[in-house]
């Protein structure tokens, strides 16, 4: 009865004052014009006296007009994703977080952890207690998957969110008072959050620098509109028709970028290579649903240090800095991956429990091979980005040699992987002191260069950092194809966990 009664309320507020917004001006347009057309007068002699006083709305175009706002709101993307960026900073416990810490959100959990041990020290331990009690939930083991598909709060929170919201907007709207209700929503939401003591040790930092990121976009976008208008009217009273066409064409453009931006944005939740978590509770298991994880990474892996060593050939900086995002991309998928590992080691049982060592160990050297890629994507870019001497040609063509020796090997384990073939490993690991020799060699010839002829501090110091980046990535792939050889056993039935 209260989450009804406060939906239609809180529906009522959000009409009372940003309906007019959305319907208003149109409304308020065509009433005078038929008012104009029933005066019968010129309309440069008509004045518009009749929009002085109250003017009824027609009740339909009211209805209407609604049902376009509740067609929006069911399938606008973007209003879904403003929508999920404020129940996923008020959600229990765990969730996606869209926002990284920062200097402010930091020093602002940290006084308030202080100040709340402060006065939990002085506190009587009876008045804890008491407020502890009111704080008990039920202990349920899920994985984060399901975690992440509970409900991000309970009735009591949905009823004061929804009650208090709308009592505040038709308060202020009652007393003709401009206020963004999609702002006094989200700020209730955040403060029961708090209050309800959603926001943890674990998430706080995150859902702070959340909620200091919405605030600033709100107020940096009134200063942002109240300029633009300015310079706006500005150059349409300078230029005239003219400026008006250019601004009409830059707002298309704009629109169009935006668009296009977005649904950008959109599909790289869906691209092909994305990494998924494993929920197998044996080793077997994990080999078989990690196989196409591992496939997608030495994939990617061969495309990233391929683009890094292009790119400095060419001395393209726009291609190196696609490609350090490319490697800052994957690094950050496997971090994710990475946190997934309490969920997985909770779901498995006494009979399985070596899955989570062979797990552990898959996300070590898949961190390795990463930061071993982000780091020469980082130097090569920042070489190119600081007007650095391009790279010889004799070192170019070295590190072209150790490039195509690592394709090779890049290719067969992605097609040992995809096949799950892993007896073809074998024969991989085979090459592995061939790729340490080729690099050592490089190596060695580099430092005869550097004491007889090289006169470039910078490149020498590209040249080795990019080198011995190399050897760690190859030690680190090397690590993991002898981890998945020696632990696979195709006699063995993986076993996974049932799924619902």
């Amino acid at each position: 009865m209260i989450i009804g009664v406060g939906t239609f309320a809180l529906a009522l507020a959000f009409a009372g004052n940003d309906l007019v917004n959305f319907i208003g001006v149109p409304i308020a347009a065509w009433q005078s014009y038929e008012a104009w057309g029933a005066s019968g007068l010129p309309a440069s002699e008509f004045s518009m006296e009749v929009l002085s006083s109250k003017v009824e709305t027609p009740t339909l175009l009211l209805f209407i007009s609604g049902m376009i706002m509740v067609a929006t709101l069911w399938w606008s993307k973007k209003a879904r994703y403003v929508a999920d960026t404020e129940i996923n900073l008020s959600r229990e416990g765990e969730a996606n977080e869209k926002f990284q810490p920062n200097y402010l959100s930091r020093s602002l959990v940290r006084f308030s952890i202080g100040l709340s041990t402060w006065v939990s020290n002085v506190a009587p331990k009876s008045l804890k207690e008491a407020v502890d009690k009111r704080f008990q939930k039920p202990v349920i083991t899920l994985s984060k998957d399901k975690t992440l598909q509970l409900p991000a709060f309970d009735m009591i929170r949905a009823s004061v969110n929804l009650m208090v919201a709308g009592i505040l907007i038709s308060v202020a709207t009652s007393y003709k008072l401009p206020l963004s209700t999609t702002y006094v929503t989200f700020m209730v939401a955040m403060g029961t959050s708090l209050a309800d003591r959603a926001w943890g040790a674990e998430s706080a930092v995150y859902r702070v620098a959340g909620v200091l990121n919405v605030i600033a976009g709100w107020l940096s976008t009134a200063i942002i509109a109240f300029i633009a208008s300015g310079v706006i009217l500005t150059l349409i009273s300078f230029g005239k028709g003219a400026a008006i066409a250019v601004l009409l064409f830059a707002a298309v453009l704009l629109l169009v970028r935006n668009y296009i931006s977005y649904n950008k944005k959109s599909k790289e939740f869906m691209v092909e290579d994305q990494l998924r978590r494993a929920e197998s509770s044996s080793i077997q298991g994990v080999i078989e649903e990690t196989a196409a994880n591992i496939s997608s990474v030495v994939k990617r892996s061969s495309k990233i240090y391929t683009n890094s060593i292009n790119g400095l050939a060419k001395h393209d900086l726009d291609f190196l800095k696609k490609n350090k995002k490319q490697g800052n991309k994957l690094a950050l998928e496997i971090e994710d991956l990475r946190e997934h590992t309490f969920y997985f080691i909770k779901n498995l049982d006494e009979a399985h429990v070596g899955a989570s060592n062979f797990y552990i160990n898959i996300m070590g050297h898949l961190t390795d091979m990463s930061q071993s890629l982000e780091y020469i994507g980082k130097v090569s870019y920042n070489h190119v980005h600081n007007n650095h001497k391009k790279l010889k040609y004799n070192q170019i063509k070295e590190l072209k040699e150790i490039d195509q020796k690592l394709e090779d090997i890049f290719n067969n384990t992605q097609k040992a992987f995809d096949e799950r073939s892993f007896e073809q490993i074998g024969i991989i690991l085979n090459s592995k002191q061939e790729l340490y020799d080729l690099v050592s060699q490089k190596i060695d010839k580099q430092v005869a260069r550097t004491r007889t002829e090289e006169s470039s501090p910078k490149n020498t110091t590209l040249y080795f950092s990019l080198l011995l980046e190399t050897r760690d990535l190859i030690t680190a792939m090397m690590n993991l194809l002898e981890l998945y050889y020696a632990e696979h056993d195709s006699s063995v039935k993986p076993a996974t966990i049932p799924k619902k």
